[in-house]
This record gives structure tokens, C-alpha cells and sequence, in this order.
């Protein structure tokens, strides 16, 4: 009986021992998880900071966009019958991003306000009716002047003044 009870004992020691290996495989897998999850959290939310102040430098660095100025121009708009006519007056910027587009553009502005009133003449009072008609008149002219003067790129399109008459 003293043999079945030795057995019985180094079996339980053998047995704790792997027991004991298992949960110290666990606590370290545990403990590279938690430093793994917390090396991913510092690298997504702390580690690009310094990326960020470096892209916020750059664009405060950025130059000023230039402007040139179009032509003032006075166009009649399409009426119907018997309505009386009404007067469309605007004077334009171009928005360029660098100044050496603007001596590209210059040379095509004949051909920029020809296509300026070829379309607007084109327009009626409803078309350019409020805020929504202004922003489609400003992105047409954008996407015209665009055609017009490529390669050279214009940002946008700005109204100095605009009167319905």
C-alpha cells in the first residue's frame, strides 16, 4: 500500500508542476497582450502628434493663393415674351494657388470673358436665384475657366460684386 501511496503522490507533484507551467504560460501570454495592446494604442494616438504639428507648420508655411482679376462684365439675361429685360453686371477674381499661373492665364482672359458672357447670356433671373443658384453659377464658371486655360489649374471662381437689375 506504501507503493500505491507514493504513486499516487508523485503524480499529484508531476501534475501541480504542469498545472503551474500551464498558468505561467498564460500570465506571460496575458502580460505580452496587454503591452502589445498598449504599444498599439500609444502608436495610433500618440506617436503621430509630431506628424501633425510638422503638417500643421507646412500649411501655415504655404503661400497665399493670387488672384486676377477678369474684365467687368454687363450681359442681358433671357426673358420670356412681354417680361421686361433684365441686366446681369459681374466682376470676377480667378483664385489661383501660385503666382506663376497667373502669367499663363493672362494671355487667354479674351478667351476666358468670351466664355464668361457666351454663358451667361445664356442664364435666366431663376438660374441665379439665391444661394444655391450663385454656388451652381460660381461652379460653372470654375469648370469653364478650367477648359479655357489648361494646363494651368484655377481654384475657384469669386464674385467681387453681382447685381441683378
Amino acid at each position: 500500500m506504501a507503493e500505491n501511496e507514493d504513486d499516487g503522490g508523485d503524480k499529484e507533484i508531476v501534475a501541480s508542476a504542469k498545472g503551474g507551467k500551464l498558468k505561467l504560460i498564460i500570465m506571460i501570454v496575458a502580460v505580452l497582450g496587454v503591452l502589445g495592446v498598449g504599444a498599439v494604442t500609444w502608436f495610433m494616438f500618440f506617436s503621430h502628434g509630431g506628424a501633425e504639428e510638422k503638417h500643421a507648420e507646412e500649411k501655415v508655411a504655404a503661400k497665399p493663393p493670387s488672384f486676377v482679376e477678369v474684365p467687368d462684365m454687363l450681359v442681358n439675361l433671357v426673358t420670356g415674351p412681354g417680361e421686361r429685360v433684365q441686366y446681369l453686371k459681374v466682376k470676377l477674381l480667378l483664385e489661383v494657388k501660385e503666382e506663376k499661373h497667373i502669367e499663363a492665364i493672362k494671355p487667354s482672359l479674351p478667351r476666358v470673358t468670351d466664355i464668361f458672357q457666351t454663358y451667361l447670356r445664356e442664364l435666366r433671373p431663376s438660374d441665379i436665384n439665391g444661394s444655391a443658384g450663385l454656388f451652381r453659377l460660381k461652379e460653372e464658371l470654375t469648370r469653364r475657366v478650367n477648359a479655357a486655360v489648361a494646363p494651368s489649374q484655377v481654384s475657384a471662381v469669386l464674385f467681387k460684386e453681382i447685381v441683378v437689375q
